[in-house]
Parts: C-alpha cells; structure tokens; sequence
C-alpha cells in the first residue's frame, strides 16, 4: 500500500519495458499452463507498452494539460489554476494533489541524475544520445522541467504562501522526498517539515480534508502513536467520512507492516465498507486490507478462490457497480481488482478490467514493482490468453461494468 502513495510518482523514473519472456512464460504456466500468447494491442484496442502512462491511474486530461504547460514553462499559474477550479470535490482534490506533487518529485529526481547521465553517456556531434531513437518515456517530463528540477513548485510556494493548494502539494511533495533514499536523520525532519506544511494548509483551508490526509500519511510514516493517529483519523472523518482516499492512506497505519496487523487492518476496512453509504468505493477497501497481507508466494489460485477473497473481490464489484463512473478513485480499484481476477483464473470478468483502465497503470499492485507498465503489460497478457483459452476473441470482449 506503501507503494500506493508514492511509487506511482516515482516509477516514472524508471523507462518503460516489456516483462522478459522468461518471466512471462512462468507466470503463464503458473496462471493455468495454456500456450503463451500476448494480447495483440492493435487487435484488442489495448495500448502498447511502451505508451503506458504510470503518472496516473486513469485518465485526467485536464490535469494533464495544466502540468505539461506548467513543466514545459515553468509557470506554476496552470496547476494552481487547475487545483483552484477543483475546490469542493474532495476525492478528486486528493487525487490531483498526489499527482502534482509525485510528478515534482520524479522532475527532482531527474534533474538530480541528469548530470550524472550526462557524464557517462556518449553522444552524437549534434548532442543528441546515440540511443536517440529508444522508446520515449510516454510520461517523461520535458527537458525544461528535468533541468528545472521542480522549480515550479519552490517558485508557487514563494509567491504564493497563504495558497492552501499549493501548502498541500508542497507538503506531500516533502512525503515522497522522504520516502525517497534519503538518510533515517534526513527523513524524519523532512517528514516533521511535511506535517508542520500540512497543518498550516489546513488551517487556510479548514473545510477541506486534504492537508489533514496529507498530514495523515506524513503521521502514518513517523509511525506516530496509536491515539495521536486515531485523532487525527477522526478530524479527517468528520470532514470526509466516506473518503476512499483518506482510507486508502490510513489503512496501511492498521495492517501487520504498519502499527496494527492483520486482524486491525480487516477491521477498519470490513468497518468502513459496512458503514458505507451506497455510492461510495469504500466497499472496495477489503480488498486492499487483503492484498497487504497476502504471502509472499501468492500465485496460487486456490487462495484466491478463498471465502475472504471472494468476498472481497465481490464487495470491490458492488462498489464500483454502484459509485459514479467517472469517481476518481474507482481507478485505483479496477487495477487492483483485475490483479486479483486474473490470480482467481476469472478472465472474462478480468478483461471487462482491462477494458476500464487500459493506458494508465500508475496504481496498485504495478507500482509495487520496478517497472508498472511491464507489470500491468504481463497481466494483461495473462487476462487475453486465459479469455481465449476458454474461447473469448477480441470481437467478443466483454463489456464495462
């Protein structure tokens, strides 16, 4: 879950490549032992690897829009423009703040191994790289913002210091910092700084939940007190109750990696998603309370034909039946839904997944690894070749749901 909250912002960092056929080929023969064939992205409509975007989990266009401008110039007035017209909607406010942030984060990470680069790699007499004509990274900031290194954002803080938009992206741009490889010193400072930044966001905007779960994720990786945290829970609570996003980043504070365990992350999850009022994705979060505890060899695909994982798999379909199409978080259940119906050996219902959120992976469980697109890649490949197995074609795809 860790992953959830920052590896979805720095993945970016890594290029995009296909799953090594070795690797598939196992990963075939453990999901049922049928022939191995890859999806065809050309006949299913699907979007090729190398076009993966790992920025988000699905599309935004309009967020899109205002951060390439702002990278390409430099001119934090896009996003804050874009964030100031997202005020009252809070699952989405959430989602564009983790979003702007993790992309400064992954401009400072480029621009940090920039020189680096520059040094080691040979170049053609025009300066171009020899590998020049590689895929390009579908998601990779221009050369003005790697060069930049962010400076857009130390640039909106400066000018703009009582903007609780800009508070919040700075203040969770801190958490990625500090989740980065930097030194256990160095990362609780930075993580103390993040919590002072969102407290102060919180207090220009004090109807607005998004500071207090920014601070939330900032407290959850201090690993601060039981009752502290569960303050601080219910000050997020009584502004958003059924925030599948603040429950997302509180979760893993109550699963056995965090402060809690198993039995306290169940909990909370099977507790919100029975409280839930219908409309809301917080049936889904059992699913993700099972995923955080899944064992380590888990292609098994008895274990994901148990009761609790049904259940869970069902409650993630109820929930994303009944919400809004367009919530901006039901991405981030589709992904890891699909992951966990392609394990069950349910492929139909898998593509009507894929169908969904195909052409963004920055989610769960891809950016658990070191490359999400190669990751969603392989299971998607996983979906067609089960749904063909079992006599599905590209001209019989199941439909959304």
């Amino acid at each position: 879950m860790e992953a959830l909250l920052f590896l979805i912002a720095i993945a970016a960092v890594v290029g995009f490549l296909i799953v090594p056929a070795v690797r598939r080929r196992r990963e075939l023969k453990d999901n049922g032992g049928f022939p191995v064939r890859l999806a065809d992205p050309d006949r299913y409509g699907f979007v090729p690897p190398e076009r993966l975007d790992v920025r988000l989990p699905g599309p935004d266009p309009e967020l899109i829009e205002a951060l390439e401008e702002t990278q390409r110039t430099q001119d934090w007035r896009p996003v804050a423009r874009l964030l100031a017209l997202t005020d009252g909607d809070w699952e989405l406010r959430w989602q564009r703040v983790q979003s702007l942030a993790g992309a400064a984060a992954v401009e400072l990470a480029r621009s940090r191994m920039a020189p680096a680069v520059a040094e080691q790699a040979p170049t053609e007499p025009s300066g171009h790289s020899l590998t020049k004509d590689a895929p390009r990274d579908a998601d990779a900031p221009p050369a003005a913002a790697v060069a930049g290194g962010a400076r857009w954002l130390r640039d909106w803080r400066a000018s703009s210091p009582r903007d609780a938009g800009c508070a919040q992206v700075y203040a969770q741009f801190l958490v990625w910092q500090a989740l980065g490889d930097t030194g256990t010193a160095d990362r609780r400072i930075i993580l103390e700084e993040a919590r002072d930044i969102a407290r102060e966001a919180a207090r220009l905007a004090p109807s607005d939940p998004t500071a207090r779960i920014v601070e939330l994720f900032a407290a959850r990786a201090l690993g601060v007190r039981r009752a502290d945290f569960e303050e601080l829970w219910e000050e997020v609570r009584r502004r958003a109750p059924h925030h599948m996003g603040a429950h997302l980043v509180a979760l893993p504070y109550w699963s056995a990696k965090g402060q809690g365990s198993r039995e306290d992350a169940y909990a909370f999850a099977q507790g919100a998603a029975g409280d839930a009022p219908e409309g809301t994705l917080l049936p889904a979060l059992p699913l993700f309370a099972v995923h955080d505890h899944l064992p380590e060899a888990n292609m098994v695909s008895g274990l994901y034909r148990s009761a609790v994982v049904e259940q869970a798999i069902a409650g993630a379909q109820y929930a994303l039946h009944h919400a809004p199409a367009d919530h901006p978080v039901a991405p981030h259940v589709r992904h890891l839904l699909l992951c966990f119906l392609v394990r069950a050996e349910r492929y139909a219902e898998a593509m009507e997944q894929v169908r969904a959120v195909d052409g963004y992976v920055g989610a769960v469980p891809w950016v658990d690894g070191g490359d999400p697109a190669a990751e969603y890649a392989a299971y998607r490949a996983l979906a067609v070749a089960g749904y063909e197995s079992r006599g599905g074609d590209a001209a019989h795809t199941p439909p959304t749901h």
